[in-house]
């Protein structure tokens, strides 16, 4: 029996790449050159410090440790500005729907996040309320595809991986997913999230049963 769902933020809940690309874009601009969205995409799933590696790499800067953590720094403030303006219409479609779903039905909810501004984010869109269980970037040490955030969130849930559903949109989180003994659904493409238990492109039209269903259809 599935008793809780676990939902990563980025991509699943809400899209704030646009607010890291602009975040990113800046800091690329005030370093001298350019950074595109297709850049942007490379850096989905990696950590501030590896994505500001790569960037300097693609611009051909170098800077000593303490100058990267300031740029670093400086990138999270802008892109804090940026999301702290960010407004319930921005909650990806379906979503809420299903939320509501779950929470008639009274499956525990939890937020399994690599962002350290995860709690930020769901307070500013109205759904703070909803989890039972936040576990973000400032409180899981590992990062995906180690499945601490997952397991934390579960623990706190008061329920076992297999009582569970993760759902991700990234392969990492997938991962981390199915390394926990977790349920997996992929909010994607199935080429890039093939691995886990379903894959659905959103969460228009679905309800928590047809979830349920594909999955034991699977197991």
């Amino acid at each position: 029996m599935i008793k809780a769902c676990i939902f990563d933020l980025d991509g699943v809940i809400v899209d704030t790449a646009k607010y890291h690309f602009l975040a990113w874009r800046r800091l690329a601009n005030e370093l001298g050159f350019d950074f595109s969205e297709e850049d942007n995409e490379q850096l989905k799933g990696v950590s501030r410090m590896g994505s500001l590696e790569l960037i300097l790499q693609w611009g051909g800067i170098r800077l000593s440790e303490p100058e990267k953590l300031a740029w670093a720094d400086k990138k999270n403030s802008w892109y804090r500005e940026y999301i702290l303006k960010m407004q319930p219409d921005e909650i990806l479609d379906g979503v809420l729907p299903f939320l509501a779903e779950l929470k008639g039905k009274d499956i525990q909810m939890g937020l399994g996040s690599a962002s350290k501004n995860a709690l930020d984010i769901i307070t500013q869109i109205g759904l703070r309320e909803l989890f039972e269980s936040v576990v973000d970037g400032a409180r899981a040490t590992k990062s995906k595809p180690d499945p601490q955030v997952f397991l934390l969130g579960a623990a706190e849930l008061g329920r076992q991986p297999s009582e569970c559903i993760v759902f991700e949109d990234a392969a990492k989180g997938v991962e981390a997913a199915l390394n926990g003994g977790f349920y997996a659904v992929g909010i994607g493409r199935a080429e890039h999230l093939g691995h886990a238990h379903l894959v659905i492109p959103d969460f228009k039209g679905l309800s928590f049963e047809d979830i349920l269903e594909a999955i034991h259809q699977k197991a």
